[in-house]
């Protein structure tokens, strides 16, 4: 399986016990809903299959897993840090009105006072947010996602209007 062929889910965060349990974080807004009985995990540029004998989901975006064949710490210190997707087929469906943030990959980025920006090349979810990044005069800007930036989405025209901060922009053109 290729990494184009997966969607990313969170990653492992530490170890725990001796019997080789690990604790993933859910980056995924809805863990509940996945199907997690195999998942993948990125190790050397290859997407390597792991097969869950059991989890349990946490309320704060984690969930203890076990693993087929990773009975040890040892054998599970290695998983820490790595990245876990799941493949795109099974992805859970969404409802046409249901937008994420990740939606707007693609979309051309407007700001108030400077104008068009550029495309969102990428968005990233971090804990406290999402952030976009757009290919801006061939600089890669970063700002986040959040309702006192965005001022308007418009899906059918895929535009994106904002309000930058003073001086965000200046901060990557000075480089």
């Amino acid at each position: 399986m290729k990494q184009e062929e997966t969607f990313y889910i969170g990653y492992i965060t530490k170890t725990k016990g001796l019997k080789g349990e690990v604790q993933l974080f859910f980056e995924y807004d809805a863990p509940d809903l996945l199907e997690l009985d195999v998942v993948f995990a990125a190790i050397n540029g290859k997407m390597v299959p792991f097969f869950v004998s059991s989890y349990k989901l946490q309320q704060n975006s984690t969930g203890n897993f076990y693993f087929d064949d990773i009975d040890h710490i040892d054998k599970a210190q290695a998983l820490v840090k790595k990245k876990i997707y799941l493949p795109l087929a099974k992805m859970p469906d969404r409802s046409e009105d249901d937008f994420h943030y990740n939606d707007l990959k693609g979309f051309v980025v407007s700001d108030e006072v400077v104008g068009e920006l550029g495309e969102v090349i990428e968005v990233n979810e971090y804990p406290q947010q999402f952030v976009a990044t757009v290919l801006y005069k061939g600089i890669e800007i970063m700002f986040p996602l959040n309702e006192d930036m965005i001022i308007e989405i418009d899906e059918e025209a895929q535009t994106l209007l904002v309000d930058l901060p003073e001086g965000l922009l200046d901060i990557y053109l000075s480089n």
